[in-house]
């Protein structure tokens, strides 16, 4: 027995050796999937001094909505930009040069946006551009970029920006596509297959409804009335008194503000009770200022920044969010709206971005953009390819219900 006992301890410790050895081959072979990365440095967590920037700045250009009627987008998109470059800069700047962001306002205007476009890549020589606020503004100089061979990081939501996709072009925010196909699923959720569509008569509100159409015919939802409105129209009475006649389950309105708001208020004058859905255009207190009460019960999907305090401790982007609501309400005294993390997200792609080229190049600055992975933004968890300049996906929204004047989760 002993001699027998004295053979097999030797093997079975080399048995266990070569297993070892294996496993150590194996997981060398098997490198870890990447995991979401933040913009900055983690909250909490110590971060290194780094040497003040020196050298000539690397200029980025941005244009916003900052005045005319798509102010509430563009206002606190030029703040967000604001306090981002001063925490970068006080943080070593980009590539240890100082970040300068040159702000264009084109007064919610295609015409302003394409002279300031000019101006910033012509001009100014700026590596890339961020923004616009808006899909007409952005539609206006995204042919223009493209031909100069310059980054656009658009903060608009139309799906036409990034489909088909063009080698220079992206965009941060929840694209169209993923807002509708959102509003269709809570149809479906509500057994509801009657649905009335109003929305603005501009590239935005075109493409929501060009959206909704194709998306309604794939799950048997049938539009039974359709009307629009102009972006500087202030009555929407006799379009809503039609949709109303084809007694809908459900109205949807596709639009930024204050379109979408009167909608609601006039919606409620006629006595119209059954539910009415917005796009994720209207994600900003201004819309619940302009519809007062009317506000109430109205629901969309949107992005987790403007419930930010309700979401999930153990949530991916719960940190991101956290600390830049912190940080905009520290410097501007409310906190971040929808929009503001559109700009956030732009402008911090973008840095990382030419932190992974090495250099304030336009093209090899374009190719890292399009490497961006596990990007953790306000928008949601970006993933960009060359078949997909937008990045994100359904599970980037959030349903939300406007609750005696606030937002409200509801998943």
């Amino acid at each position: 027995m002993k001699s027998a006992t004295k053979k097999f301890v030797p093997v079975v410790t080399a048995v266990c050796l070569v297993g070892v050895v294996v496993l150590a081959f194996c997981l060398a072979g098997c490198p870890p999937k990447p995991q979401p990365t933040p913009p900055g440095p983690v909250p909490g967590a110590p971060t290194p001094a780094k040497p003040a920037p020196s050298g000539e700045p690397v200029k980025i250009g941005a244009i916003f909505s900052v005045t005319g009627p798509a102010s509430p987008l563009g206002d606190p998109e030029k703040k967000t930009v604001e306090l981002l470059v001063d925490q970068i800069n006080e943080n070593g700047g980009v590539l240890g040069r100082p970040l300068e962001v040159i702000v264009k306002d084109d007064k919610s205007e295609p015409t302003e946006t394409v002279l300031a476009t000019k101006d910033l890549i012509e001009g100014e020589e700026v590596v890339a551009v961020i923004g616009p606020s808006r899909t007409p503004t952005t539609m206006a100089i995204k042919d223009y970029c493209q031909e100069q061979e310059v980054p656009l990081v658009s903060c608009a939501a139309g799906k036409l920006i990034t489909d088909p996709v063009v080698s220079y072009v992206f965009a941060v925010p929840q694209t169209n596509a993923l807002a509708v196909q959102a509003c269709f699923d809570y149809l479906d959720r509500e057994g509801i297959d009657k649905v009335g569509f109003i929305y603005v008569a501009n590239s935005y509100g075109e493409d929501g409804y060009n959206n909704a159409k194709a998306i309604a015919a794939e799950q048997g939802v049938e539009l039974v009335a359709v009307e629009t409105f102009g972006g500087e129209d202030t009555d929407m009475t006799a379009q809503l008194t039609k949709i109303k006649a084809a007694n809908p389950e459900a109205i949807i309105c596709w639009g930024t503000n204050p379109g979408p708001a009167i909608v609601c208020k006039n919606a409620q004058t006629l006595g119209i009770e059954v539910p009415i859905l917005q796009s994720h255009g209207v994600a900003n207190m201004k819309f619940i200022e302009l519809a007062g009460d009317a506000a109430n019960g109205i629901q969309l999907p949107a992005g987790r920044l403007i419930v930010y305090d309700q979401i999930a401790a153990d949530d991916p982007q719960k940190e991101v969010l956290d600390k830049f609501a912190a940080d905009y309400k520290a410097k501007y005294g409310n906190p971040p709206n929808t929009f503001a993390g559109h700009a956030y997200d732009a402008l911090w792609i973008t840095v990382k971005a030419l932190e992974q080229a090495g250099e304030a190049d336009r093209a090899k600055l374009r190719d890292a953009i399009e490497k961006t992975e596990g990007f953790v933004g306000t928008a949601g968890i970006f993933n960009y390819s060359p078949e997909d300049h937008n990045g994100l996906t359904a599970d980037a929204f959030a349903w939300v219900e406007i609750v005696d004047g606030a937002w409200k989760l509801t998943e």
